[in-house]
């Protein structure tokens, strides 16, 4: 079995921080209640629900997304995803994670699998009208493809994003424009499915039980994946490892079971914020993509049984070792209302050596490298916390690659679904979100909509 990911949570323990750790005795009845969630879980997935948990095994749905991206690579040189939320964010996550430093700012062959030089990939998840403005002066729309992403067909930046791109591309192409646009929303309805049926856009589906956080491994995150070169079938199968990981059934050989404890153990010991922080800039986005998964999962007003207990931990991303000179000293020396989970890296791709250095003062870092530099800074930070009684464990990944990562992001969602189950609350709605909506669509004067009203 090919290892993807591994846990160290002895900085979770009181024995090693003190009386802000938790006890053994402490984990156990949460550890009791995640496994009969857990065995929950499987009985809702074998009834149909929890469709996301399903979606590394789509073969099927891999293939036909490989062999349009393909033909699309054959011509095109710009990969545009409009989208946010669920829509963009996990697009984000995968691109700059396994994908070189720069790319779609210089567009180079990189010689990944079998294909061409790759297009570059531009994800505008926002409505700020000097950035959209910005990208699209940038491109050669006859050799550009937009791929609209919005599972209600109705998401109303999106919609925005589209109806500008759509008229730009009729006024320039003509009757080609439609080759220019792809579509990804719900497989039976919606506005944005019917005028894609209407005018011929190429489409594909969001599954309906999948919603926008968790629709990374959908053809949401796919299908510009497989455009950049990233190698999707190893991506799912990263993934279907982790569910066979998170099938277990002691708490610690199961990375979710075990993560959704300690969370949950430090939300009720006063620890509201978790702090997730790799040590890679490569998983920046993956730390503002849980930030989305934690926040609009678990914050919640109502409890499944209908009890008002404003849930929620906040997420907060940060990265190092930048972060260490702008968030540390808050985190060492603040309230004592942080969990922190480092993502650390045992192999990263490059090896930069520092030089030997005449100068006394810096002896030190001769002979070392960067990534031994940085895990150096981390272990301090990591050391730096523990003795100062502040709660912190580190996930690690072997190396950055589609199979790892895959497997680290199945991991965060079934994390998360367990973690809604321990907090009593549902981790596949966003209620809050849905009322704000229905204010912007009243401001714009949309018929049938008045502001603090519900949908």
């Amino acid at each position: 079995m090919k290892e993807i990911l591994r846990l160290d949570f002895r900085n979770m323990l009181r024995d090693t921080v003190g009386r802000h750790g938790a006890t053994p005795a402490e984990l156990q009845k949460p550890g009791r209640q995640a496994l009969r969630y857990l065995q929950e879980l499987k009985e809702e997935r074998s009834n149909g629900q929890h469709q996301f948990l399903d979606l590394p095994y789509q073969k099927e749905v891999a293939e036909k997304i490989k062999k349009l991206a393909d033909e699309l690579r054959s011509w095109m040189t710009d990969f545009v995803v409009l989208g946010i939320g669920g829509s963009a964010l996990g697009n984000i996550a995968l691109h700059q994670a396994l994908n070189p430093p720069y790319h779609s700012q210089e567009g180079k062959s990189r010689g990944v699998l079998r294909y061409a030089p790759t297009p570059r990939i531009h994800v505008i998840d926002t409505i700020d009208p000097d950035l959209f403005a910005g990208l699209l002066e940038t491109l050669d729309l006859k050799q550009t493809v937009f791929n609209v992403i919005s599972k209600s067909g109705a998401t109303v930046e999106t919609v925005a994003q589209f109806l500008i791109v759509k008229e730009m591309l009729k006024k320039s192409l003509g009757n080609a424009y439609t080759k220019h646009i792809i579509t990804t929303t719900d497989p039976e309805d919606g506005a944005l499915r019917r005028l894609a049926a209407k005018e011929g856009y190429e489409k594909l589906c969001i599954p309906k039980g999948v919603g926008g956080r968790y629709s990374v491994l959908s053809p949401v995150g796919l299908l510009s994946a497989a455009v950049s070169g990233i190698d999707i079938n190893a991506l799912l199968a990263g993934a279907a490892e982790m569910d066979l990981q998170c099938q277990k059934e002691t708490v610690e050989e199961n990375p979710a079971v075990l993560g959704a404890c300690l969370q949950y153990l430090s939300y009720k010991k006063g620890k509201h914020i978790t702090v997730l922080m790799p040590y890679s800039a490569a998983l920046k986005a993956v730390g503002e993509w849980f930030c989305q998964l934690w926040a609009e999962s678990l914050g919640k007003k109502f409890s499944v049984k209908g009890k008002i207990i404003h849930c929620g931990p906040t997420p907060v991303k940060a990265v190092g070792p930048t972060d260490q000179h702008s968030q540390l000293q808050l985190y060492m020396e603040g309230p004592f209302d942080k969990v922190i989970t480092f993502l650390a890296v045992d192999k990263f791709k490059s090896r930069v050596k520092i030089p030997l250095s005449p100068e006394t003062d810096f002896e030190y870092l001769s002979g070392h490298t960067l990534a031994g530099l940085m895990e150096a800074e981390r272990r301090g930070t990591e050391l730096a916390l523990t003795q100062a009684g502040r709660p912190n464990y580190t996930i690690y990944l072997p190396e950055i690659t589609a199979f790892h990562v895959g497997g680290l992001l199945y991991m965060f969602q079934v994390q998360t679904a367990l973690a809604g189950k321990l907090f009593g609350i549902n981790p596949f709605d966003q209620p809050g979100v849905e009322a704000g909506k229905v204010n912007t669509f009243a401001l714009l004067g949309r018929k049938g909509y008045k502001v603090g009203a519900t949908e």
